[in-house]
């Protein structure tokens, strides 16, 4: 048996585990980030988290074969740095791969929290029978991941899956550095509540789940906010599909907590999107592990090192 630590590194919490190659948890270690600290605060916090793990299962730090981080936001995967962070100030360019590498003395990978979501339904969830998959995440933003025979495809800089600032509605909204019309500014959780406040206001939508509840009770105006979310994703799985045909989709994040609303029409409008040889060929499915924070940083260098 194989042992990995996973570490997930969140604006908030930070959580250490010790993982078996089958996803099981042995040890684990968590507390509050306290980014205001500074990210050498951070880093030895992570430090003294991996220390504190129990390693009686492996014969002690000489038994793991890895390291693996999962963060917020974009990641240069060569160099091991966050490239954006806006979650964890300070952390832009922080070579925090190479100080556990070195405290440690083991190969040490970083990837953002999609990713490695991603890579846990890959290795050990809904799509742990497929060769190709893609995971995608609709929550507070949209983020993606395409896994190749249980390894991360991550591109040039790490920015492969990036599907968030992809355009599907030109000249749309623009939310923050992000294109005009982007994904995440037109069908994210934020996306969605931001709409159905500007239709039905803050006192009947809190959260984008209340605006599938409207349309279901035949509110017209949050009806067309649903329907406009079911095209734009849609659009998304087809041109993703298109790109790279994959074995599955796999499908996540609080929004699909709706999903009894919308998911006959949404994988209708699939469908009827992609080419005909495609169609009914790619099944939509649900991500199955809700722990993949740590665990998914745990196969980073489970998945790099095979």
């Amino acid at each position: 048996m194989k042992y990995y630590i996973g570490v997930d590194l969140g604006g908030t919490n930070v959580r250490t585990l010790l993982v078996d190659e089958n996803g099981e948890s042995y040890s684990e270690v968590r507390g509050a980030t306290e980014r205001e600290q500074g990210p050498d605060y951070v880093c030895e916090k992570i430090i003294k988290q991996i220390e504190s793990l129990d390693y009686s299962v492996c014969g002690g730090l000489k038994g793991v074969e890895g390291i693996g981080i999962g963060v917020p936001g974009p990641v240069d995967t060569v160099s091991g740095t966050m490239i954006m962070a806006s979650n964890l100030p300070g952390f832009e360019n922080y070579p925090i791969c190479r100080k556990i590498k070195e405290k440690f003395g083991l190969p040490t990978f970083l990837d953002n929290d999609a990713n490695v979501a991603g890579l846990a339904e890959a290795c050990l969830g809904a799509a742990k029978d497929y060769a190709t998959s893609y995971f995608i995440t609709c929550s507070t933003g949209v983020g993606g991941a395409f896994v190749v025979d249980k390894k991360l495809i991550s591109g040039g800089r790490g920015h492969a899956g990036e599907i968030g600032n992809m355009i599907i509605i030109p000249g749309g909204y623009k939310q923050g550095a992000l294109n005009p019309g982007a994904v995440e500014g037109e069908i994210s959780g934020t996306a969605l509540t931001r709409k159905g406040q500007e239709a039905k206001g803050e006192d009947l939508v809190k959260h984008a789940g209340d605006v599938f509840k409207l349309a279901a009770e035949g509110d017209e105006a949050c009806q067309k906010i649903a329907d406009d979310f079911i095209d734009g994703f849609s659009t998304l799985l087809a041109n993703i599909a298109h790109t790279i045909d994959p074995h599955c989709f796999v499908l996540g994040g609080g929004v699909f907590k709706s999903k009894d609303y919308f998911w006959d029409e949404l994988v209708k409008q699939f469908n009827s999107k992609i080419h005909v040889g495609m169609r009914n060929h790619i099944p939509l499915l649900f991500k199955q592990i809700d722990d993949c924070g740590a665990v998914g940083a745990a196969m980073l260098p489970m998945s790099q090192l095979r």
